[in-house]
């Protein structure tokens, strides 16, 4: 059997036993292993293994649970709550303030957890019930919820880029840099969409009519809540881009920050420290399955040759472009994010994408920033895109799906402008990585 032929038959048996309700670490580790040790018997079994041990030895893995518990502790603290009530104050008086507001608390709130599942969750359960109590337009703000969150795996700390690092092995660090600008880009064009639909149409996002009511010095205390999530970021990236902590380090201080933030504000509880404990131990085991499964199927794959392969049936025997064959390749996560979660998309195409992405000539961290950004808008793509039901989930009964299907139209069309934008000019996302650690 060729090469083509026991790739693609690798990749058809892996997402069979996906749509059984297989899990997803499960699934790919069991394909790998089972290739392995069909085409090259007893000996296969050295992949899964060594793959083990090259997990166990990668040091730069102890950031995710760092940083998976630092998300926890500021969101279990309800430490976002304040957060809002700054933006509240502040830009209320604003036609869309409001909605305006809740894009910059989703901003604040990546920065501090780097899912973008929590940030949904404090988008819906915090902003949604006060937008919606103010007059809000149910469909616009159900829009701004689930764009908003998708900033969570694009702004650093990204746990997404973590991963993404650790399957392409490429710095974390320069991830991290190549994200802040591509998701500031994309905030502020969410920002701008929000100001200029409310300014036409006014009713969508009326200006709140109490705003005269909060003193001046409640605002300024209110800016206090802004500032600590700011300093919890500040605290872990300044010594690491400056070179005085290592990337383990600074996510060590991250979290003991974070720790002592929630106890200075007297948020912190046993059972607070008890669910985020143990949150970060379930999250970051099935993040470790999940690499290790992907490092053993890959390692397959590399043993086949698969990716030459693939490369010379895009590129010489069908004549395509490599930016042709990179848009196919961003379709294609598009198509699978109607079914897959960000993770398994990486893990399951990681193996054929990123090496095939080098041999094209392209640059992986440029790539893993039009990942993030492809994925999310997978996650918002209609029928099945997993954002949609998560927010249906979260969402009052007021809000059908039907709704929700309708708002997410305008921001999905920004983010693949944003899309578009980093894809024509790669130094979006690469100027400030280069400026960093060209120094």
């Amino acid at each position: 059997m060729s090469q083509e032929y026991i790739a693609i038959f690798m990749f058809a048996s892996m997402m069979l036993m996906l749509f059984t309700g297989q899990r997803v670490f499960g699934a790919i580790g069991a394909v790998g292993a089972i290739a392995a040790l069909s085409l090259w018997g007893v000996g296969g079994q050295d992949i899964p293994f060594s793959a083990a041990m090259k997990l166990m030895k990668w040091y730069p893995l102890l950031t995710l649970p760092m940083f998976i518990f630092m998300g926890y502790v500021l969101s279990e603290s309800r430490l976002a709550d304040d957060l809002y009530r700054m933006f509240h104050v502040w830009m209320g008086p604003v036609n869309g303030g409001l909605a305006i507001g809740t894009i910059g608390l989703m901003v604040l709130v990546s920065a501090m957890n780097g899912l973008s599942v929590a940030g949904m969750a404090i988008g819906a359960t915090i902003a949604l019930p006060e937008l919606l109590r103010r007059g809000y337009d149910k469909i616009m703000v159900t829009g701004v919820i689930q764009a908003g969150s998708s900033l969570g795996i694009l702004v650093p700390p990204s746990v997404v880029l973590v991963l993404y690092a650790m399957i392409a092995r490429q710095p974390v660090g320069q991830l991290w840099l190549a994200g802040v600008l591509p998701g500031l880009m994309m905030a502020s064009l969410f920002i701008i969409y929000i100001w200029l639909r409310c300014k036409i149409q006014p009713h969508l996002g009326p200006a709140m009519e109490d705003a005269h009511e909060v003193s001046r010095a409640e605002k300024i205390r209110l800016l206090g809540a802004g500032v600590l999530p700011l300093a919890i970021f500040a605290a872990m990236m300044v010594p690491f881009v400056n070179g005085w902590t290592s990337l383990v380090e600074s996510s060590a201080i991250g979290a003991l920050t974070a720790l002592f933030a929630s106890v200075a504000k007297r948020r912190m509880t046993w059972q607070i420290f008890e669910t985020c404990t143990k949150q970060t131990l379930l999250i970051s085991c099935m993040f470790m399955w999940i690499i290790l499964a992907a490092l053993g199927f890959g390692a397959v794959f590399d043993g086949l040759g698969a990716v030459k392969a693939i490369d010379n049936l895009f590129t010489e025997q069908l004549g395509l472009n490599p930016w042709v064959i990179l848009i196919l390749m961003q379709l294609s996560f598009i198509i699978m994010g109607t079914f897959l979660d960000d993770t398994a998309m990486l893990v399951i195409v990681a193996p054929l994408y990123v090496p095939l992405v080098k041999v094209l000539g392209f640059d992986l961290i440029w790539y893993g920033v039009l990942y993030t950004i492809t994925t999310q808008i997978a996650y918002m793509t209609p029928p099945f895109g997993y954002n949609l039901f998560l927010m249906r989930a979260m969402a009052p009964p007021e809000i059908g799906l039907g709704d929700i299907y309708r708002s997410i139209v305008p921001f999905v069309l920004i983010m693949v402008l944003a899309l578009a934008i980093i894809m024509t000019f790669p130094q979006i996302a690469l100027w400030l990585p280069n400026y960093v650690y060209g120094k």
